[in-house]
């Protein structure tokens, strides 16, 4: 067996003007430094956990990812040969499955295509730690720009909108709720990564190798991003992110009855009054002039000091129409009532008692019929899909609903 020289050798035979050769580092194809690095990432993970990775759902994404792994390395003769010098924890010395199918190149992202899920190759994140992972998993699809984002970014105003005004709320994902095998459906929205996420198509359903169903998904986000993931991958991308959440439907549900049920208890009136002020401008418009409220109370009481009051103009009402509610959330009812409404608010200045300028903001230029409309149809929880069109005095279908027919959702 050749001595091997130690460098305190290399220098005594320096200085007898004996020539060492240099030591030659072995060379390796890229292909087998990916193998390496591969097999590196699995035996960190046994020096942190004291055993192997294992296979199953309930496990973290990157140790499922490693044992596939380990059974590929396991299967080929090659990578045994290469990897057995580095082997410290003999986990070479396992079988892989039988039925392992063949691997033509170590691809992590073919790795995961047979995990049914997608994330950013696991080449390009080696020692990730917790706090990256969870990055990892925010980021589980390359984006890019959105070319049309022009045509979504009203969407995004309006959800926000909603949320600021509680016509929506968001929701956590609890994994005991069974959100993991939910449904998402075009036209939904999520809060994934600090960005609101719209849901904007749901490809064609296929069978994912774990046996999963699975689609693709177009999602566009709110800074004007898109990503064509996978919608397993989605949920469980929202399921890792702490911050990550569902954004409610805007439907404020059966806010109506047809009848006064027994056990229901009144929970108000909407009521539409018309004022006998002599303004100019209500005198103009008198007969599309409306204000349009909710109360819990009598409405006749709720009159009784209107020409002492800026927010009736300082002038007493009639009562136009009342709609009596049940079981309802009044302040949320009458929040979405004056958003439908609000591109026909009226805007006027009136001075109070005291003679300070007063701009009441339940004031709207619509006839009376187009609020029975509106009546019947947050009955039927369709409202949420309109809004009011002062050019045409009708409502119309909104972008948010329009596409949503489209998509199917």
């Amino acid at each position: 067996m050749a001595k091997q020289f130690t460098e305190e050798d290399d220098a005594l035979l320096a200085e007898l003007g004996v020539e060492v050769e240099a030591k030659k580092a072995p060379t390796r194809t890229l292909r087998e430094e990916r193998i390496i690095a591969g097999f590196e990432d699995i035996q960190r993970f046994v020096e942190e956990h004291g055993r192997a990775p294992l296979h199953g759902e309930d496990r973290d994404i990157f140790e499922r990812l490693y044992a596939v792994r380990l059974d590929r390395l396991r299967a080929l003769e090659e990578c045994r040969v290469l990897l057995e010098p580095l082997d410290r924890h003999g986990l070479l010395e396992g079988t892989a499955p039988a039925a392992a199918p063949p691997v033509d190149d170590m691809d992590d992202e073919a790795l995961l295509a047979e995990l049914g899920v997608e994330v950013a190759p696991v080449a390009e994140l080696k020692h990730v730690r917790s706090t990256v992972e969870k990055k990892a998993a925010e980021e589980i699809a390359n984006r890019e720009k959105c070319e049309d984002f022009g045509r979504f970014k009203p969407l995004f105003d309006q959800v926000q909108h909603d949320l600021d005004t509680e016509v929506r709320v968001t929701r956590p994902f609890v994994r005991d709720a069974g959100f993991l095998k939910a449904e998402i459906k075009a036209g939904q929205f999520f809060i994934l990564g600090g960005q609101t996420a719209y849901v904007a198509d749901v490809g064609e359903p296929f069978k994912a190798p774990n046996g999963e169903t699975d689609a693709r998904l177009r999602l566009i986000y709110s800074n004007g991003t898109e990503s064509n993931l996978l919608l397993r991958s989605l949920q469980r991308a929202l399921y890792k992110d702490e911050a990550g959440r569902r954004i409610t439907e805007p439907g404020a549900g059966p806010l109506f009855a047809d009848e006064n049920a027994e056990g229901d208890l009144a929970s108000g009136t909407i009521y539409v009054l018309r004022s006998k002020s002599d303004h100019p401008a209500v005198a103009a418009n008198r007969d599309v002039l409306h204000k349009i409220g909710v109360t819990g109370g009598d409405v006749e009481r709720r009159l009784a000091n209107a020409k002492l009051d800026p927010t009736f103009l300082l002038a007493d009402v009639e009562i136009v129409a009342t709609y009596e509610l049940f079981n309802v959330n009044r302040r949320r009812l009458e929040t979405l009532i004056h958003r439908v409404f609000d591109p026909a608010r009226m805007h006027i200045e009136i001075d109070d008692r005291f003679g300070q300028p007063v701009t009441p903001r339940e004031w709207f230029l619509v006839p009376l019929f187009v609020i029975d409309e509106v009546v019947e149809k947050i009955k039927d929880g369709s409202i949420t899909d309109y809004v009011y069109d002062p050019g045409t005095a009708s409502l119309t279908r909104i972008a948010e609903g329009s596409m949503r027919s489209e998509g199917g959702g």
